[in-house]
């Protein structure tokens, strides 16, 4: 613990009381087990998995998703060296980061936008639920992180996706989507890794700040181009009430728009925190996940 910003320490006391926040403090001390998702654009499940089996591979799989798997031993260069990830049939993903695409629930036939795209993973997860039939604009305004999202996408075969190289906060207001994933950039509160020593330079009040500036106004152009009666997902690898339900709030007040509670199957398996916002969830970190926040907004 002794890497972690006193800063930060005081927050999560003040936001969860002690006891939880003892208990997020020690999900950033474990090692955390490599997770994938199966691209059933390219497979299915029992090819992986008979794959694994053959080379000895132990895995369990998800109660919330057919398509994601948890390595018990495995690590992420073991999995690498595969042909089945070579050929992009299986995605190196976070658990967490596999439930933003899963709550939005996008559909085939309908034009979806990821407003903060790289490096694909959500995005090519979005091209596997809706079969590669929905037409999904992914934008990220990095050029190296853009590079990487062209990559992934091509590796894993998701040809209803176009990347486009474009800062998604000044995209023109006469643009419409049926559905809107916004995972923001944000300061990654629940990803750290308590073992780091170079934490507390990267990790700073100054990096939350920034970080909500951009959330505000992703939130806000999101809201502009999302249909009337459409819904969009907010999410953030963060678990600080200022990056999440502070923004979620501040939308609230200024748009017409609602909280859609999240209800998927398997969902009480997940490790909770308390939420500020009823119906939004968030994940503790642990040796299965990073700390995650998701929200679901219907424009009104």
């Amino acid at each position: 613990m002794e890497n972690l910003p006193e800063f930060l320490i005081e927050m999560l006391n003040v936001q969860y009381g002690n006891e939880i926040a003892k208990q997020i403090m020690q999900g950033y001390c474990v090692k955390r087990k490599t997770t994938l998702r199966v691209n059933t654009i390219k497979t299915d499940i029992n090819s992986v998995t008979n794959e694994f089996d053959k080379r000895k591979i132990e895995y369990e799989k998800v109660s919330w998703s057919q398509e994601a798997l948890v390595l018990k031993s495995a690590g992420e260069k073991e999995i690498q060296e595969l042909e089945i990830y070579e050929k992009g049939e299986i995605y190196l993903q976070s658990l967490s980061s596999m439930l933003p695409p899963i709550i939005l629930n996008p559909k085939p036939n309908t034009d979806i936008l990821d407003m903060a795209a790289a490096p694909g993973g959500k995005t090519t997860q979005m091209a596997v639920l809706t079969q590669n039939k929905a037409h999904i604009t992914a934008c990220e305004m990095n050029s190296i992180r853009a590079e990487r999202l062209k990559y992934n996408v091509e590796k894993q075969g998701a040809s209803s996706v176009y990347v486009m190289q474009f800062d998604s906060r000044k995209m023109d207001d006469f643009f419409a989507f049926d559905s809107i994933l916004l995972d923001s950039p944000c300061s990654g509160s629940g990803t750290l890794n308590a073992k780091d020593e170079n934490l507390a330079k990267r990790f700073t009040p100054k990096l939350i700040e920034k970080s909500t500036k951009s959330q505000i106004t992703l939130l806000r152009k999101a809201m502009k181009i999302l249909k009337t009666g459409q819904e969009m997902v907010y999410s953030t690898c963060s678990i600080l009430s200022c990056e999440n339900e502070e923004i979620v709030s501040q939308i609230l007040k200024e748009t017409k728009a609602e909280i859609v509670p999240i209800e998927f199957s398997g969902m009480e398996h997940l490790p909770i925190l308390p939420v500020k916002i009823k119906g939004s969830l968030c994940i503790c970190p642990n040796e299965f996940f990073e700390g995650f926040f998701v929200t679901k907004l219907k424009k009104r």
